[in-house]
Formats: structure tokens, sequence, C-alpha cells
């Protein structure tokens, strides 16, 4: 982040924190709103699903960007948390997490220098599938005296990132196993073409064939001598499926902080914390329009929904009536509503809709009770890299 990025962003924190007090629906629109008592009571759901299963949960917060949300899932018996970026990881080391997964290929001299020097000072585990990034990663741990944790990633049916074929990745991990500075730590395989599956059945099905394919190199790692300390999948839509093996020792579950429409579809009993606080500013009819729209509001596979009123986002000429900066809401026997009211909007999607702002607005008994940053939304070094 720039300076002048940096200034911007504590600027309106500064505001915001001036805010802590007073009612909920008083604070400028459109705003990012968490309700910490439904916060607290999904993620203790979270771990109370979790108990009877053999894997452990370390969490994504690449949902929520916040250490302050992270630790509450430590807390609550996370054994780490999984990040997107090094970036995420860099701000959860910063305030003090030290188990962290960054579940990606870091490539990138910059990223790769910040990953190392992170590493000297947290258990840092990252992906490879690739002997050049490989080598890379050892020297930047070499040239920072820190070691990075690796595990080897396998695609096992998203053909999005991974090694292809369990030779091949047996040949990556034993050239991470006698790299410098690298620790090889395990295996991960993500089913991610699974989670979307709407049909449980199929899902199932689906998932244990995946979840196969990355045992089978677990235990060809095994009989090479490779560690399979940790075996990595997992999503919040195959939780239970993939949590319940006993071969997998972690899963990477993380919307369920928050709830959003398309999540709430797919892993039903969490309650919406997260939401979008709007102002009405015009009213014709039935028809609803309020300030947020596609800049403010993530909507991949869903469309945002009202909370607490009747009526769903306006649907006319084959398409939702979801703008730039207006959401068109067709209200159902909704009377009172009118300009000048707020209203809440659950998100389509979650994650989306919490990288377009700089803070949540804590809500407590429908009071501003705190102000937490969203961290990492833009990429810095805060290293210097070698020649």
């Amino acid at each position: 982040m720039s300076t002048s990025s940096t200034a911007s962003s504590q600027g309106y924190l500064e505001g915001a924190r001036a805010l802590i007090g007073r009612p909920a629906d008083t604070v400028p629109t459109p705003a990012l709103m968490l309700d910490r008592t439904v916060l607290r009571e999904n993620i203790a759901e979270m771990a109370r699903r979790m108990e009877p299963l053999p894997a452990a949960l370390r969490p994504h917060a690449k949902i929520h960007k916040s250490p302050e949300i992270g630790r509450m899932q430590l807390a609550a018996g996370a054994i780490g948390l999984t990040t997107a970026t090094v970036w995420e990881a860099s701000a959860m080391v910063a305030e003090g997490i030290s188990q962290i997964l960054v579940c990606n290929q870091v490539v990138g001299e910059v990223k790769i220098a910040e990953l190392a020097r992170i590493a000297g000072i947290a258990e840092i585990i990252v992906l490879v599938e690739s002997g050049f990034n490989a080598d890379r990663l050892a020297l930047a741990a070499r040239r920072a005296g820190s070691e990075i944790g690796v595990l080897v990633e396998l695609d096992i049916g998203l053909h999005r990132a991974g090694v292809r074929g369990a030779e091949s990745a047996i040949d990556l991990a034993r050239h991470v196993e006698d790299s410098e500075g690298l620790r090889l730590r395990g295996v991960l395989g993500y089913e991610g073409h699974c989670m979307l599956e709407p049909d449980r059945e199929l899902r199932v099905s689906k998932a244990q064939d995946a979840a196969a394919e990355l045992i089978d190199l677990a235990d060809r790692c095994d009989r090479a001598g490779l560690s399979t300390e940790i075996v990595a999948a997992g999503g919040l839509g195959t939780w239970d499926i993939t949590g319940a093996n006993p071969r997998i020792t972690e899963i990477h579950a993380g919307s369920y902080v928050f709830m959003d429409a398309f999540h709430r579809r797919l892993v039903p009993g969490f309650e919406p914390a997260l939401s979008v606080l709007t102002t009405v500013t015009s009213r014709n009819g039935d028809i609803a329009v309020v300030d947020g729209g596609r800049k403010s509001i993530g909507f991949d596979r869903a469309m945002p929904e009202p909370l607490g009123i009747k009526g769903g986002i306006h649907f006319v000429h084959g398409e939702y009536s979801l703008h730039e900066e207006h959401a068109l809401i067709a209200l159902e026997d909704e009377p009172d509503i009118d300009v000048g009211d707020t209203v809440r909007l659950m998100p389509g999607y979650a994650p989306t809709t919490v990288n377009l702002y700089d803070c949540y607005f804590v809500i407590e008994d429908e009071l501003v009770a705190d102000v937490w940053p969203v961290r990492a939304r833009y990429g810095a070094g805060t290293v210097e890299v070698g020649e």
C-alpha cells in the first residue's frame, strides 16, 4: 500500500471510530456491518461440528481479512489460519498470529522475499507445484535465514493448480526435501470442483473420489519415506465429507463465519453475520432504490438478499436490477419503508464484499460497538530483495 493510501485508510478508520456508541442505522451508507453476537455463534457452531471429526480446522482468513476474527477462530480450537496471499499472511503475523498456511503458490521476487521474512518469525507453510518455484523459495529462505514449510499440491480435479499426477508429485516432494531452506510438511489437494455441487449425493461422491487421489499420493509418499505430517483438503462445501476421512489431517472452511446468500444454500445452520447497510433513496410503488450496488456488495453466484424485510432484488427484462451504485428492491407488503430508511443486504458472496471496504462496523444490540480494519486488501513489499 502506498504512503498516501495508508494515510487515507487511517483517516477513514479514525472517522469510523468516532461513530462507536451510536445507533447502527446512523452509519453513513453503504457500510459493512458485522453482528458480533452472530459471528460468535457461527464460530462456536463450526467448532461444535468439527469436534467429532478426525480432521482439524485451519479456517480460511481470505474470507474476513481480519486478525480480530482470526483470533476468535483460534480461541475456538482452530489449529492456525489459512490465507490466499502472502500479504494476508503478513498482516496476520504482524498481529501475533503465528501459524499460517498460504494456500497458494507464491511467485515473484518481492512476494517470495516477504514470505521468507515472515517465516523467520512465524510458522509459515506454502504450496508448491514446480521445482522452479521451490528453488526460488529455498534461495529466499536461505538469504533470510529462515525455513519455509511446504505442501506439494496435487490437482485432484479442479484443474486450476497443482501437479498433474502422483509420480510427478512424488518427484517434486523429493526435490523439496533435498532443498536447504525448505521443509516438506506433506501434501494438499483442493476439491473445488465438488464444492459448488448443489446435489448433496453427487457432491459426496465427487468429493470422496477426489480425496482418494490425494490419499493415494500420501500413501505413496509414506512408502517413499517422505513426510505426510499434513494431508490437507476441503472447504465449507465439503467440510463434513472430506473432514470425516481419517487420512485427512486438516480442512480449510471459512465462509461459515459470515454466511451469505450463496453458501447458506449449500451449508445450512449458520446465520448471516455480515451485511451491507444501505439507505433508501427513492420509492415508487413496491420498488425501493437503495444506495448500494455492484461497487459495494459481492454478487458472485447469488444475488444479495434484504434482511429483516420482505422482498428481493428486482428482476425485470431478464436481469437483476443491481447497478453500480444502486439496487432496486421489489418489496412485498412493506408499506412503511420510505426514503431515508435503512435496509441491510446479505451479500450474495461475502469474501468479495469484504474486499470492497476498509473496515467493519461491529454491531451489538443495534449499536456500533467497535470498528475493525480490513487488512491486506493491497500488496506491498516490506523487505529488500537480493540481486
